[in-house]
């Protein structure tokens, strides 16, 4: 009897476990910003775009923003058990230049400033207005025949 009470005690421990284990959070990082020692070494209004790149390196906005500001965004998720992820740290750290590339300013942006910046903002409106996702989907019933159907129908449009 004891043998069977230390294989249960030592499963119901097992378990124990296991269920702290998976209930501990997890953590990722998305994107780069440079450091604060790397930053101090660009100096306003002597460094142009190509010192910046070979100092701290071009951002992944680069394209996007060739004649405007780099951008710099690195953010750390937090992931636990069943909740949604979480933002838990951000960071932007914007270099922004003048019209013969030189720096103009440096900027750093966290969390805690609650600023956003859009890099990207694409909208597509619908072209559906006041047509719900069923009434369209149902509408286009009554329209189906056999002969469209099989490829044989007499509608020149199909």
């Amino acid at each position: 009897m004891s043998i069977l009470f230390q294989t249960i005690k030592s499963g119901i421990i097992a378990v124990l476990l296991l269920t702290l284990a998976a209930c501990s959070a997890t953590y990722e990082n998305h994107g780069y910003t440079p450091p604060k020692e790397d930053l101090d070494l660009v100096t306003v209004g002597v460094d142009t775009r190509d010192t910046v790149a070979d100092s701290i390196g071009r951002p992944t906005s680069f394209g996007v923003l060739q004649e405007g500001g780099w951008y710099y965004a690195q953010s750390r998720w937090r992931y636990f058990a069943y909740k949604a992820p979480r933002v838990i740290d951000r960071q932007v750290v914007a270099i922004t230049f003048d019209k013969d590339g030189v720096v103009e300013n440096i900027e750093r942006f966290t969390l805690e400033d609650g600023r956003v910046i859009a890099l990207s903002r694409r909208v597509t409106e619908s072209n559906v207005k006041g047509i719900g996702f069923l009434r369209q989907l149902l509408g286009n019933i009554g329209n189906l025949t056999p002969g469209r159907l099989i490829g044989g129908g007499t509608d020149p449009r199909f």
